[in-house]
Formats: C-alpha cells, sequence, structure tokens
C-alpha cells in the first residue's frame, strides 16, 4: 500500500478535524475508503462507497481534479479534499 499526504479544505476539514493527514492505497477508491474508516465525520459528510459524494472534488498533486475511484496513487502524490465551492 501506498501512503500519501491528504490536505483537507472547507466542511471536509471541519467533519475530519485536522487540516492534514496521510492516507494509504493504490487507488482515489482505497484513499478515500482509509480516510472514511479513521474519520467518520468525514465519511458522512463527504464520502460514499469509494467516492466522494456532490459537491466535494479531490485534486491531484495540485495539477487536476480527480473523481474516478480507479485513479492511480502513488508515494509522491498529494491529495487535496475541498467543497466543490470553496474559495467561493
Amino acid at each position: 500500500m501506498t501512503s500519501i499526504r491528504v490536505e483537507l479544505f472547507g466542511i471536509p476539514r471541519q467533519r475530519a478535524g485536522v487540516a492534514e493527514t496521510s492516507a494509504e492505497g493504490n487507488r482515489l477508491a482505497d484513499v478515500l475508503a482509509d480516510l472514511a474508516a479513521r474519520f467518520p465525520g468525514l465519511a458522512e459528510a463527504c464520502i460514499d462507497a469509494g467516492r466522494l459524494r456532490p459537491g466535494y472534488v479531490a485534486n491531484l498533486r495540485g495539477e487536476r481534479f480527480v473523481s474516478d475511484p480507479d485513479t492511480p496513487i502513488s508515494a509522491d502524490d498529494c491529495l487535496l479534499i475541498l467543497s466543490a465551492d470553496a474559495g467561493g
């Protein structure tokens, strides 16, 4: 399993109670499942069956937004999870 840095903004940060954490997984779905298991409040509001709920987005390495649960994750990746309206 790959361990990556995860940054949370907006509602995801409020629900998790942390601004930054790490998560494990080789695909986006794995990382989201790991986060959901460790942060029930985050899971309840933002994650559903290995996907982000509508209104939330994930950005990989600050380069592109991703939503496909099968998106590969590498050890040097950073995943940003935020409300779609963050920065309004």
